[in-house]
Formats: C-alpha cells, sequence, structure tokens
C-alpha cells in the first residue's frame, strides 16, 4: 500500500470523479484548542449512516463529540464492502487532513493492519475490532496460514498497535439480560437470528440461549427456541421467509441480531402479530414506527455512543492517548448500581410488567452480574449447556 494513493484518491476527489465514498462534514469555526490539531472521520463498514445500528450510532456519537468540541468531523462510505475498499476510504481521510479515523465494526481488522503502521501520526479508533480479526489479515499477510484461535498468536508480532485503541464488547451480557427478560415477561417460543456468525453476534446468541435458560430455570418451565444465522447483515426475501415460517409454527419472539437483518424479523412479526428484540442500540423507535407499536420486547444494547464520546474525550480532549493506544479493551457492566452507566445493557423501554419482570428486577439481576452472582459464559466455540430451553440449531440460511 502506497501513501501516493491517499493523494491520487484525494485529487480525483476534487476532480469529482471519485464518487459514494465521502458523506457531510461539520466544519465549526472555532480554531482554537482542540479544534486547532484534531480532524475527526469515521469510515463506515458494511451499512451506512442511516442504518440504525452500527454506523448511525457510532456517527451520531462523533458529529455530537465534534459540535460539543469544536473539532471538524466527516464521514466516508466506502465504494466496495471489503478491505479494498476501506483502505481507500481511510487514505482519502487522511489525504483531506483528517489525523482520527473512526472505525465501528469487526471488518475493519484488516483496514488497521494495511493502514496504521503506514500512518503512524494518526490516532485509529476501532469499535468491535478484536484480536482474531486483526490477525486473520496480518498472519495471511506474511504467508502463514492462521489457526482462528487467537490466543495462540503474539499480536505484537504481526501488528503495529501503536497508534491503535480497539473497543469490544461483552455481548453475552446483552444477550443473557435479553434472553432472560423475555421469558420472566411470559414468552416460551423464541428465535435467534443472527446476522454473520462471527464472535460478537455469537456471544450475543449464546449469551441470549444461557439467559433464557436461567429464567425458565427459575420459573420451572420449558422453553422453545430455534437458532440460526441469515449470512448477511440485512435483510431479504428468503429471510423474511424463513421468519414467516417461524413465527407461523409458534414462534412468538424474534432476538434479531445482525444489523439491518431486523427487518425480515420484523417484516414476519407484522404479519403475525409477532414480536422482536433489537441489537446493539435500542430498535424500539424505527422498528416500532415502522412495523406496528410495541413490537419490540427490548433491544440488547452495547455503548457505542458513550464508547465514542468517552473516548474521544479523553484521547482528544483530555490528552490521555497514552492510556490507550496499543490496547484492545473489552467493555461491559462498570457499575452494579446504575445499570445505565454501563456498556451493555437493556433500554428502559424494555416491555417491563409488574409483577413479572420489572425495572427493579432488571436492576437486581445486573448488580447479580456485576458482583458475579450470575455468571455467563463467553465461549464461541461451544453452544452453552442448557436444561430447561430445546435449541434448535439451524446453521446458515445464506452459505
Amino acid at each position: 500500500m502506497k501513501k501516493t494513493l491517499a493523494l491520487l484518491l484525494a485529487a480525483l476527489m476534487v476532480m469529482g470523479l471519485f464518487a459514494g465514498c465521502a458523506g457531510s462534514e461539520t466544519n465549526p469555526t472555532d480554531t482554537t484548542g482542540a479544534a486547532s490539531k484534531y480532524k475527526i472521520a469515521m469510515v463506515t463498514d458494511y451499512g451506512d449512516i442511516t442504518d440504525q445500528s452500527f454506523n448511525q450510532t457510532t456517527w451520531e456519537a462523533v458529529v455530537k463529540f465534534g459540535k460539543d468540541n469544536n473539532i471538524p468531523t466527516k464521514y466516508y462510505k466506502p465504494t466496495t464492502n471489503d478491505t479494498t475498499g476501506r483502505v481507500a476510504s481511510v487514505e482519502l481521510a487522511i489525504a483531506e487532513g483528517h489525523n482520527v479515523i473512526v472505525m465501528p465494526g469487526y471488518a475493519f481488522g484488516g483496514t488497521i493492519v494495511e493502514c496504521a503502521s503506514e500512518y503512524p501520526n494518526v490516532k485509529f479508533i476501532a469499535l468491535d475490532v478484536a484480536k482474531g480479526d486483526l490477525l486473520e489479515t496480518a498472519v495471511a499477510n506474511k504467508g502463514e496460514q492462521y489457526d482462528y484461535n487467537p490466543d495462540n498468536w503474539d499480536l505484537s508480532k504481526y501488528v503495529d498497535m501503536s497508534n491503535v485503541y480497539c473497543a469490544i464488547y461483552q455481548e453475552e451480557l446483552a444477550g443473557y439480560m435479553a434472553g432472560y427478560a423475555a421469558v420472566k415477561l411470559g414468552y416460551t417460543k423464541l428465535g435467534f437470528l443472527g446476522g454473520m456468525a462471527v464472535p460478537a453476534v455469537i456471544r450475543y446468541g449464546y449469551g441470549f440461549v444461557q439467559g433464557v435458560d436461567a429464567a425458565a430455570k427459575e420459573l420451572n418451565i420449558n422453553v422453545d427456541m430455534n437458532y440460526i444465522y441469515g449470512g448477511q447483515f440485512f435483510g431479504d426475501a428468503d429471510i423474511t421467509a424463513v421468519m414467516d415460517t417461524w413465527y407461523k409454527g409458534g414462534t412468538e419472539v424474534v432476538f434479531a441480531c445482525g444489523g439491518g437483518i431486523y427487518t425480515s424479523a420484523a417484516e414476519a412479526a407484522k404479519k403475525a402479530g409477532g414480536k422482536v428484540i433489537g441489537v446493539d442500540v435500542d430498535q424500539s423507535a424505527i422498528i416500532d414506527g415502522d412495523y406496528g407499536e410495541g413490537m419490540t420486547v427490548t433491544s440488547a444494547m452495547k455503548g457505542l455512543a458513550p464508547t465514542t464520546i468517552d473516548t474521544l474525550t479523553d484521547v482528544l480532549i483530555n490528552d490521555k492517548w497514552d492510556d490507550y493506544k496499543g490496547k484492545i479493551e473489552t467493555l461491559g457492566l462498570v457499575s452494579g448500581d446504575d445499570a445505565s452507566l454501563n456498556y451493555v445493557q437493556i433500554p428502559a423501554t424494555t416491555q417491563f410488567v409488574e409483577g413479572k419482570f420489572t425495572a427493579a428486577d432488571y436492576a437486581a439481576m445486573v448488580k447479580a452480574m456485576f458482583e458475579g452472582t450470575i455468571k455467563v459464559s463467553n465461549d464461541t466455540a461451544n453452544a452453552p449447556a442448557v436444561s430447561n430451553v430445546d435449541v434448535e440449531y439451524l446453521g446458515n440460511i445464506k452459505g
């Protein structure tokens, strides 16, 4: 990869020949303090900034931070959904003067490998990029065979992390919360529709199974669950057809866990009078608004917005980059007393019911998780052992 590519891309942008990769920009007039030193760019992954999920939430947080601190911000949407496209957008952003690059999603592992060492003066902040996401590309670049077990590899030998910070999440905890809530609220026929079977999605799913099982044990009941991956992060006719079959067969609630894949679950739920569980952010407003009031039971959330704002504040305003660079930090529970402070949670819009599952019950559950009384496995290699839920693992819809 050559830095001259970025200059070429910038030139093409000026000439109006490089279409579709740059988005809106905020340009505060104040040029004092941090604004005189930094320009922030966010590059989208598989979706765009209206996806009601990863990209939109992260971009809105970047914009808020930029406006609050008079720092220019801009987003870039790659022309292709691959590392080549993402690298091109990163290089264009850098060529246009951005020295802080925010990247939401595991797909940026290869981009970091390709770009970070080339641009040592740029700060790369990645959400949901784990060690394995980095190694997959880095090991291949050295002509070696990656065995998909990151514990077997010394990352420092393959990736220069000196100007990189990665945040990953304990999705299994959020999945557990959502599954536990669903059963406590009276649902006994459930579904899990994942996007692509990547570690974060699997953690959500297996956490969901564990939460369902725990609640079923407490209630001394048995729960049925269908479990499948769509193989992509958007809904389509094929996935909707599977969801139609589930709801017609008695499924009451589907945890739609994969960005825009919720559309297929929601379309099917609308026909059958069913319910859904959202993911990553509180999806109740968009799902209920588009498909029917009261459709969203809850959402299994991770704190993309607070991660973005907290990290940018510490790094750019408080000058604490040394506390972040080189790290892959796992974010989860930080408080057992105030669930809203945690990086994984379910929202206040959860359909709490007195006598079944209330906000107080949720707070008690979080406290028990924080104190270690409730333990949730994050093993993605083996499906969790269960006793009170019958899970039918159905593989992938798309390959």
